[in-house]
């Protein structure tokens, strides 16, 4: 199965770009071991228009040209369930030894994600009911990917 984030937004270099990749290298590393053939990141452009609803819809577009058809899509929203890092592994896991070929993780612009994107997502996760810079959001999606991984692969990493 091939993993994606994809996300509106760049990294700047810097800490949290680097931390950002030592979990992205971290994963590709235990996911390869266990069916997970890739790892990508893209990143989106933030819409420049005036108002939110067209922001959110130019975002939607660019972000479903990245989404193959049949993906298994995931909206980080702060709307979203709050999973505990087993229960994310045990989907993870499950999606995989289903044959899904690829499941794709969406993090919105500054306004959020289209609702016709949240709609079409098979799984909303949040990382608690706080807001959180998007950077942050996905340096926390790459750790949870990595941390699923060790999960199950029986990794020691997770001590819950």
């Amino acid at each position: 199965m091939r993993v994606a984030v994809i996300a509106v937004g760049r990294l700047k270099q810097g800490p949290e770009r680097e931390l950002a990749d030592r979990y992205f290298a971290r994963f590709d590393e235990v996911g390869r071991k266990l069916g997970f053939r890739e790892l990508t990141v893209h990143e989106i452009s933030e819409s420049r228009a005036r108002d939110a609803a067209t922001r959110m819809a130019e975002e939607a577009a660019a972000i479903a040209a990245h989404i193959p058809d049949k993906s298994i899509l995931v909206a980080l929203d702060e709307r979203g369930q709050n999973l505990d890092s087993t229960v994310f592994a045990r989907h993870l896991g499950r999606w995989r030894d289903e044959g899904a070929g690829h499941t794709i993780f969406v993090i919105g612009g500054a306004d959020g994600l289209s609702p016709e994107l949240r709609r079409k997502a098979k799984l909303a996760i949040a990382f608690g009911s706080a807001t959180w810079p998007h950077q942050m959001v996905r340096i926390m999606i790459l750790e949870q990917l990595y941390r699923a991984a060790t999960i199950l692969a029986g990794h020691p990493y997770h001590r819950a």
